[in-house]
């Protein structure tokens, strides 16, 4: 941990106040500052004259020159790109003058940043407080990022000669520092500890972390892809057994050389130029973890640390993209795939159809010779075995998207590899790899829908008279219903002559268009609350047909209904697409989700391959970042009430959508609760439905307890588990009071050692998003920053958990719902 010099106790204490203000000092470095403290980010703040070449813009609250008094130092403040929109609160190198002034060239080099995932605007504000350390808020007054300090009070900060940016207490001890949350860059005198990454950029102006990033694990450091599990691109093994398994071990970045916890010859990773100036390395982008030197009054590329073939990087083509001589891409042949931009191959190339594990009958594999996955070999994930077994493996398991086939002299047997996820391919070269490769890519095949015979059904009526003597009766009750008739069928037309006219209403069917477009309702997918739901087709679109049933609403209720959700759009929201008020016919048409409810994945069967953690990590925070929208963002707040893996539903890549409105419930932005008769699902309730008057705050519970199944692979209340683990909310509480937690990780779950931080972040999340007291819960806005790693998870939690709420239950276990006021009959499609 870096110490600060001697003198710095004397230095705190002699200097006035003033000197610590928000705005700085017109000459000489102003490294440090006192709490409390708060700066406003806008022009008052120091900062360049104007854009440097790149575009970036930055505005320094500290800064400690250089030695020297001029050239690079290091600087901590917002930055931006141009149209400077949007800022990182950041630590950077700028190249400064004599008078501290940060020039415009070369362009300052961020090192550090806060809020990656979460930008903030003009007139966000950073405040330096004793009993909090930082706390960063964008300019309408929202929670951006903070730090963790342990309830240990704050006298100051510091950027240090090493560009560390520290927070110290009265007694000169460090509390906090970025050295400890490293984003994607190392500096000179850095380490990176085992647990830590580098996690690189998505591109070099977008901040947000990609999939790429680099690890110290027990055995090794590694370049990996997000993926299930990790796919490795680089690796580079430790020798030294005294170090290997050894959790303190780290690497540190020293002039010359990244070593492993010591300087011996053997425990070098990477050898490389010694320091001109300032150094740092950097993992971009695209995978390369490029060193940088600050020479001759500019940044230079001194070298490029992993030494790989610049086809060996799995996004280097982008997702099925086969890269070839001199880094040319292009998409694999065939009548499969597309590229995803024509004009840039980089970009990678998509499947024209997209893989269902609904219809695995319809999988073929296509072969592509002479090609590998990038370049790096897992022997680890790879196992001997015949072509045709390997290839009958991949078309088995849903979850395999392709399979890698090594062989030296025949293929009788070879090394096989099967992929839950393609990245970049690559031209073998057998003369130069001196093995032979074979891919094999899997494709789904679209077969025609069988012709629907719309005259099959029709039928023909015939009357008959009864006889003269009932021949007057009989008359007479005709005209009578048809009068009846004829006067209903005026009012029907009359409401529907209205239905064309609503602004902003979703497509309107008829029934007998959604008829032809379910084959007259033949497949049925599921049934959910208040109708089936069915398989159809619209022109070239899948859809799903849900039939209404047992609806008490008239037609204007119903149509208001639909204009009111058929507004609600978001990405992690099922989309309605139409509905059909033909007469006495009740329909809502919703696009299709091919891979189902998300129940089916996660109680594991033999059916079904078991979800990987990066696939459910995705799905975690789709569900929150939808029930994030409903809660934050529409004009209405909308409570869902009955969050459940039922009613998230997933697409071809397994992206999460929260279905069925059935119980939800609209809510001015000006009350904060209502009053609601009990309803929603056993073991998703929670305890505040005891009292009817609910929040937001339970459906945040029931995300809690919905965090929980995906992480442990089981339903809450599990009838065919032994009586003292049936509920597995008690059985949390039991094991986070003896610090067990990871023993209830779902143990379908392979390589956990590649992501047991982010599985312990969410076990900490879920135990938050349960506590009794609903005051105590987080936003579920907070929720997602927490997953995306901007926010950290409340320290002290209550670990008492389960209650107990008095209800009746059917035969078939459903809770017997009191009648919900205004509620919703727009169930979503299960």
């Amino acid at each position: 941990m870096p110490q600060m010099a001697s003198s710095f106790v004397f230095l705190l204490a002699t200097i006035p106040a003033w000197s610590f203000s928000a705005k700085p000092i017109l000459f000489g470095d102003y490294p440090l500052a006192t709490a409390p403290t708060t700066w406003t980010n806008s022009p008052s703040l120091r900062q360049t004259t104007s854009p440097t070449e790149d575009g970036s813009n930055v505005r320094s609250i500290v800064l400690r020159s250089n030695p020297g008094g001029i050239g690079p130092s290091f600087a901590a403040g917002f930055h931006c790109f141009s149209p400077c929109k949007i800022y990182l609160f950041s630590v950077f190198i700028g190249n400064v003058n004599s008078g501290a002034g940060i020039l415009r060239f070369p362009p300052p080099q961020v090192i550090w940043s806060a809020n990656r995932a979460h930008p903030v605007s003009e007139n966000a504000t950073l405040e330096l407080a004793s009993h909090s350390g930082l706390t960063l808020r964008d300019n309408d007054g929202s929670l951006v990022w903070s730090t963790d300090v342990a309830n240990r009070s704050v006298a100051g900060i510091n950027v240090t000669e090493t560009g560390n940016l520290v927070l110290f207490d009265i007694n000169n001890s460090t509390i906090w520092q970025s050295f400890d949350h490293p984003t994607d860059t190392l500096v000179l005198g850095q380490k990176l500890a085992q647990g830590m990454r580098l996690n690189a950029s998505i591109n070099p102006t977008n901040w947000t972390e990609s999939r790429l990033y680099l690890t110290l694990l027990a055995d090794g450091l590694y370049g990996l892809v997000y993926s299930n599990p990790p796919q490795i691109y680089f690796q580079r093994g430790i020798s030294d057994n005294n170090i290997t398994g050894n959790k303190s071990a780290y690497i540190e970045f020293m002039n010359g050389s990244v070593a492993v916890a010591s300087n011996s010859p053997e425990n070098y990773i990477f050898t490389m130029p010694e320091a001109v100036s300032v150094q740092f390395m950097r993992l971009e982008w695209d995978g390369h973890l490029r060193l940088y030197d600050f020479i001759q009054s500019s940044w230079k590329e001194v070298a490029d640390l992993m030494n790989i073939d610049n086809c060996a990087y799995p996004t280097v083509c982008g997702d099925y993209g086969i890269c070839s001589y001199k880094q040319y891409c292009s998409c694999p042949p065939g009548n499969y795939f597309m590229a995803v931009d024509s004009r840039q191959g980089n970009l990678g190339c998509k499947l024209l159809t997209p893989i269902s594990c609904t219809e695995k009958n319809n999988h073929e594999l296509i072969t592509l010779n002479n090609t590998i996955y990038f370049n790096y070999i897992d022997y680890r994930s790879m196992f001997t075995i015949d072509l045709e077994s390997c290839k009958q493996s991949c078309l088995r398991n849903c979850s395999c998207k392709a399979a890698f086939f090594l062989y030296y002299e025949n293929s009788s047997s070879g090394h096989c590899s099967l992929q839950s996820e393609v990245f970049s391919l690559e031209n073998n070269q057998p003369e130069v790899t001196h093995y032979n490769a074979l891919a094999y890519l899997k494709v789904q095949l679209t077969p025609s829908p069988p012709p629907y015979n719309s005259s099959s059904k029709g039928k023909t009526w015939s009357g008959a008279f009864l006889g003269f003597t009932l021949g007057g009766a009989v008359v007479v009750l005709g005209i009578i219903v048809l009068f009846v008739m004829w006067l209903r069928r005026g009012r029907e037309e009359q409401e529907e002559d209205g239905i064309d006219q609503l602004p902003g209403m979703p497509t309107r069917f008829t029934f007998k268009e959604l008829q032809v477009a379910t084959e007259n309702f033949a497949r049925k997918l599921g049934e959910g609350g208040f109708g089936t739901v069915f398989e159809g087709h619209s022109g070239d679109e899948r859809i799903a047909v849900k039939r209404l049933e047992n609806i008490r609403h008239g037609k204007k209720d119903f149509l208001a209904e639909v204009e009111t959700i058929g507004s609600i759009h978001h990405i992690n929201l099922v989309r309605l697409i139409g509905f059909c008020a033909d007469k006495m016919n009740r329909m809502l048409v919703y696009e299709y989700m091919c891979n189902g409810s998300l129940d089916k994945w996660i109680y594991c069967s033999e059916e079904r391959d078991p979800l990987n953690w990066s696939t459910r990590y995705k799905i975690i925070t789709a569900i929150a970042k939808g029930l994030c929208y409903l809660h934050e963002e529409c004009r209405q707040k909308v409570l869902h009430l009955d969050i459940k893996p039922a009613n998230i539903l997933l697409d071809e890549k397994f992206n999460a959508k929260i279905s069925d409105f059935g119980l939800s419930k609209l809510i001015d932005r000006d009350k904060s609760r209502v009053m609601v008769g009990m309803q929603g699902t056993p073991g998703y309730l929670a305890p505040e439905w005891q009292t009817s008057i609910i929040t937001e705050k339970v459906d945040v519970y029931s995300f809690g307890v919905v965090l929980m199944e995906i992480l442990c692979g089981r339903r809450n209340l599990d009838y065919s588990q032994k009586e003292e683990n049936l509920h597995l909310i008690k059985l949390m509480e039991e094991k986070a009071k003896r610090n067990q937690l990871l023993d209830l990780i779902d143990k379908s779950l392979a390589d956990i050692k590649f992501y047991e931080e982010e599985i312990m972040n969410a076990l900490k999340l879920a135990m938050w998003c349960l506590q009794w007291d609903c005051t105590r819960r987080p936003s579920m806005l907070t929720v997602v920053k927490v997953l995306e790693r901007v926010m950290e998870v409340e320290p002290s939690l209550d670990y008492n958990f389960v209650y107990s709420i008095p209800m009746v239950t059917n035969s078939v276990g459903q809770v017997v719902q009191s009648d919900p006021l205004l509620a919703s009959v727009l169930s979503g499609p299960r």
